[in-house]
């Protein structure tokens, strides 16, 4: 999965509404659609595509979307 790839499934996980403009040096605090929903549904989705468990100390770690497509890079390999 490319970069492109991450941001598109990301936005589908976040409905992000400004499809096709999330960019990896977005800081999550200022992306109106990261809520605590999206963080629960990017964990049943990581789950369910990757068979790993998203713990929540994870995702507080998270501070930009870039530091998610790392985390989705780590699973991939």
């Amino acid at each position: 999965m490319d970069l492109k790839e991450k941001l598109e499934y990301l936005e589908e996980i976040m409905d992000y509404e400004d499809e096709g403009n999330l960019k990896a040096d977005m800081l999550l605090e200022d992306i109106e659609e990261w809520d605590s929903l999206s963080s629960l549904s990017l964990t049943v989705e990581v789950k369910k595509k990757y068979g790993n468990n998203l713990t929540t100390e994870e995702i507080k770690a998270f501070k930009t979307v870039q530091d998610i497509c790392d985390y989705l890079e780590k699973l991939v390999k």
